[in-house]
């Protein structure tokens, strides 16, 4: 199978989005667990 440079920027760009959306959610999450003891 041929990959084109294309396909490659768009693997590496849904494997990009993938990473950040989760590192956000798992942050969000994480956030809201320790809510009771906001530090602000």
């Amino acid at each position: 199978m041929y990959w084109d440079d294309a396909v490659i920027f768009g693997l590496v760009t849904v494997g990009m989005m993938i990473a950040f959306m989760g590192g956000w959610v798992a942050f969000i999450v994480r956030d809201h667990k320790r809510k009771n003891k906001h530090r602000h």
